[in-house]
C-alpha cells in the first residue's frame, strides 16, 4: 500500500488524508546529511521497531521487532556503518532510537539512502510519531500516534514524498 506525503505536510492513504510533520529544511530532491530536509522520492518501508514498555507491536505489513536501550543509528558519514543500525555505543556518531521523550515509541526504517548506501546523502530517514505541537523533524515524516498506527494497520509498504 502506498502513501503519498506532500510538501505541504500531508500524508494521504485509502483516500484518508493526515497531518504529517515534516523536515525542517523543506522537501528536497538533493537530500544531503545534516540539511533536515525530508528527501522526495519513492521510500519503501523496510520494517518497523517499537518500544515494547511503551505499547504493543504495530500491525503492519513489513516486518516488526522490539527496539533495545542500546540500538542506535549511524549518522557518521566516515563511518563504514553510516544509515545503518548499530548498537550503542558506538565509536562514531550515531543516534539513540530508545528515547526520553515518545517520538521513537514507534519507528518505520525508510529505504532511504540504503541500496547502495552513498556516504553524505542522508541518513536515518524514518516515519515516526509527530510532537504534539508537529514541530519540523530533522527530515523524517512524523504522524500522530493513533494516525501512524492507523497508516501502518492499512497495510502500508511506501510513502511517495512530493515536493510542493
Amino acid at each position: 500500500m502506498r502513501a503519498i506525503v506532500t510538501a505541504n505536510g500531508t500524508l494521504t492513504v485509502n483516500n484518508e488524508t493526515f497531518r504529517a510533520a515534516l523536515g525542517r529544511g523543506g522537501v528536497r530532491a538533493d537530500k544531503r546529511e545534516g540539511d533536515g530536509a525530508t528527501p522526495v522520492g519513492i521510500l519503501p518501508l523496510r520494517n518497523v521497531l517499537y518500544r515494547p514498555d511503551r505499547g504493543t507491536a504495530p500491525i503492519c505489513a513489513v516486518a516488526e521487532r522490539a527496539l533495545a536501550p542500546d540500538d542506535g543509528w549511524c549518522d557518521d558519514p566516515s563511518n563504514p556503518s553510516y544509515n545503518q543500525a548499530v548498537r550503542l555505543p558506538f565509536p562514531a556518531s550515531a543516534e539513540v532510537l530508545w528515547r526520553d521523550d515518545t517520538v521513537y515509541d514507534i519507528i518505520g526504517i525508510l529505504g532511504w539512502n540504503d541500496s547502495p548506501v552513498v556516504p553524505g546523502r542522508g541518513s536515518a530517514i524514518f516515519l515516526h510519531i509527530a510532537r504534539p505541537d508537529y514541530a519540523p523533524t530533522d527530515g523524517c515524516v512524523a504522524l500522530a500516534p493513533d494516525h501512524l498506527r492507523r497508516v501502518l494497520a492499512m497495510g502500508l509498504t511506501e510513502l511517495v514524498v512530493r515536493p510542493a
